[in-house]
């Protein structure tokens, strides 16, 4: 009797429906299961970035003031990137262009969110005091891990979905849905590109934190793997997407993003390792670190007491007169 593995995986799983809600209304307010999976994911971040810094002597909570410039700058960004790198789906005829900004339908682009929120981060550190690679590193593994949760707010919404395939983890999408190829029979099952993202990404927070403590990764070095990561998986999930999307070169717009992310990682590692040789002394710029209260620091105080031992064998003092003095004395 043979066996037939994929057979009996069959009998198991035939295909993974899609999600029958996308939010849900709370009186007047709508609540998107995409933004809440966005919202999570920005938490996530937020406190895995607060205890790698804070390990390292980081003030508790420092990355709070780093988050409140680069979050918002992140969203507005990655909105920005994504329309422009689908601009016919926004502008032309038959389009609503204010539709741009209904952000809670999806459509946000990492790459866009790394920009924004790279030039938010550094006015943060710059702000704080922090190191901005130092930040980076703090963030990386936390980041990849928010990137995992944001897809599955894709999932919910329906999209980011892959070519037709017959695997028994085939993705169900219903025909009307706008990016449903034309000429494919309705029930047509496609690869879950989303899927396979969020199981990249969670392995990649595990080889990064493995690889961080196990080599000592910093000066941004961390950052720059997490890049070359992320990017490297990124390249195959854009390459068998069909969703539509602006083409260049042959290539679809965010494939070359992917690409230049793997280099920009290399370039950031290699560099950073030839700049730096030895380990961070401190998460702060010289100058700006951060002291727990209570600490003593006698090179702050404004007020230097000398508390040294006096010297042994002191000659005794002697005794001046002044001339005047001892001539009276002749007198």
């Amino acid at each position: 009797m043979t066996f037939a593995p994929a057979n009996a995986l069959n009998g198991v799983l035939a295909s993974i429906p899609s999600p029958s809600i996308s939010y849900f209304d709370i009186g007047p307010l709508r609540i998107h299961f995409y933004a809440l999976c966005i919202i999570a994911g920005i938490i996530v971040a937020t406190l895995m970035a607060n205890h790698r810094l804070t390990k390292r002597g980081g003030e508790p909570w420092v990355v709070i003031d780093i988050a409140l410039i680069a979050v918002p700058l992140a969203i507005i960004c990655a909105r920005i990137y994504h329309v422009l790198t689908h601009f016919s789906f926004y502008f032309g005829a038959g389009k609503n262009p204010w539709s741009a900004l209904f952000i809670w339908e999806g459509g946000i682009a990492i790459y866009g969110a790394l920009i924004g929120g790279a030039v938010g981060a550094w006015l943060g550190c710059k702000w704080t005091g922090v190191r901005f690679w130092s930040f980076a590193d703090a963030l990386a593994p936390g980041l990849i891990i928010a990137q995992a949760m944001g897809r599955l707010g894709n999932y919910f919404n329906h999209e980011l979905f892959g070519l037709p395939t017959n695997l028994p983890w085939g993705l169900e999408i219903e025909s009307s849905n706008p990016a449903f190829p034309a000429g494919l029979a309705a029930g047509t099952l496609f690869h879950p590109t989303f899927l396979y993202e969020m199981i990249w990404n969670l392995l990649g927070a595990a080889v990064l934190l493995w690889a961080g403590h196990r080599f000592r990764l910093q000066w941004g070095r961390l950052f720059g793997l997490y890049l070359i990561w992320y990017s490297a998986g990124r390249i195959v999930w854009e390459s068998i997407r069909i969703d539509p999307s602006d083409v260049f070169l042959g290539l679809r717009t965010n494939v070359w993003a992917a690409i230049f992310g793997v280099i920009l990682g290399l370039v950031i590692m290699i560099v950073q390792k030839r700049r730096h040789t030895g380990e961070e002394p401190s998460v702060y710029r010289p100058g700006r670190e951060w002291h727990p209260a209570g600490a003593v620091q006698s090179g702050t105080t404004p007020e230097y007491v000398d508390v040294s031992d006096p010297v042994a064998n002191a000659e005794p003092a002697v005794a001046v007169t002044s001339a005047p003095a001892a001539e009276n004395a002749r007198a």
